[in-house]
């Protein structure tokens, strides 16, 4: 001994020493083809496990998600800094990749609930109208209006949705909504009354 202490690493600090070695085992790892095989075996599935629940027990997304981490794992390997387990770096990968697909699908449904809102036919409160023709004519007057104004109004006089969900539904402010549903209220009337005189 040469009489230095070697003090372990305190939790949440990583050992400098350990650094190097993790870098230099996984480029050893995808140099070797048979120990990119093994490695990939066992990371697949702790990743895939991982990605599982977090994608409600799709097996098809976690999958794909499993697939894209790798690949981008291989791509960008030289961006692994050792300060983590490699497979703990992957499913770090594999989380962001989650993330994005989980940002996809909510601008998706937010575009979605815009495209119902414009194509929307026959609103439940409307469907209690008196006659045929009154609702008819008030859905030709709804389809008049601008979009931004029939959407705010279906969703918060039809759909009854409070101005603080109608603002988050179409990505606007309160004052935004506010706005909206009086231009199209006023717009709304005028139209309606134009129609009934002639």
């Amino acid at each position: 001994m040469t009489g230095q202490l070697i003090v372990p690493a305190q939790r949440g600090q990583v050992d400098s020493r350990a650094v190097p070695d993790r870098r230099l085992e996984l480029e050893r790892i995808f140099e070797d083809e048979h120990a990119f095989q093994r490695w990939y075996e066992v990371a697949a599935r702790r990743l895939y496990a991982y990605l599982f629940g977090r994608c409600g027990g799709d097996p098809s997304l976690a999958e794909e998600l499993t697939q894209q981490a790798f690949l981008q794992a291989v791509r960008h390997r030289d961006s692994y800094d050792g300060r983590s387990d490699p497979v703990t770096w992957l499913i770090a990968i594999g989380r962001n990749r989650l993330i994005d697909h989980l940002r996809r699908e909510e601008r998706e449904e937010r575009r979605h609930l815009r495209l119902i809102v414009r194509e929307i036919s026959a609103p439940r409160s409307i469907e209690s109208m008196r006659s045929r023709d009154e609702r008819a004519d008030i859905l030709a007057v709804l389809r008049r209006l601008p979009a931004g104004q029939r959407a705010a109004l279906i969703l918060h006089h039809v759909d009854d949705l409070s101005v603080r969900d109608v603002a988050s539904a179409l990505h606007r402010s309160e004052g935004a909504v506010e706005a909206l549903l009086s231009r199209g209220r006023a717009r709304f009337r005028e139209i309606y009354e134009e129609a009934e005189r002639g």
